[in-house]
């Protein structure tokens, strides 16, 4: 009898431990799709820069500083290695307020905020742009539920057993968490 309740505590030990190693792989891949997810969107909005530069060039011939910072930072962005996910969320973050520059300059020039294309562009990496947003929170959700996982009893036994590390969460830079200054 005792062999028994031996037996059928170690196979509910071999039971527990799988589940909870086979969670613990689930959310790490959870994490991985999160950031390919972000990945996707900024190859996309990688992909829509070139075009919408060239349609701004044409207008704006004298604003050729602000089109070469922007083809600069996305050329930055695309050599950023995969794995380096902080240097690609800063790199991403400049880029996004390098390309608030271009849509200012349509004030400028009506014909170019009248220019269909442009209107075009300029609607497609804005929606772009909410889907970046809307992919790293779904990346730091990710991140929160994994590394709680790592921390909490008794499945951090198991993450320590196998090496599991935490993740970093995405983080809005100092200068954009402050308040902006608006005065009538």
């Amino acid at each position: 009898m005792l062999w028994i309740i031996l037996g059928i505590i170690i196979i509910l030990f071999l039971i527990f431990y799988v589940v909870t190693y086979n969670s613990l792989v689930r959310a790490r891949i959870w994490v991985k799709e999160a950031w390919s997810q972000i990945d996707v969107q900024l190859k996309r909005r990688n992909d829509l820069i070139p075009n919408l530069v060239e349609t701004v060039k044409g207008y704006a011939k004298h604003e050729q500083e602000t089109f070469e910072k922007v083809i600069q930072m996305r050329n930055q962005l695309t050599q950023v290695s995969s794995e380096n996910h902080e240097e690609q969320i800063q790199l991403s973050n400049q880029l996004s307020d390098t390309l608030k520059t271009i849509f200012a300059l349509s004030e400028s020039y009506p014909d170019l905020k009248a220019n269909q294309n442009f209107i075009q562009l300029q609607e497609e990496l804005a929606t772009t742009e909410n889907k970046i947003a809307y992919a790293r929170q779904l990346y730091n959700s990710s991140v929160a539920t994994f590394n709680s996982k790592l921390e909490s009893f008794p499945s951090n036994i198991v993450a320590n057993i196998h090496n599991f590390k935490s993740e970093a969460l995405l983080e809005i830079p100092l200068e954009e968490k402050k308040v902006p200054n608006i005065s009538f």
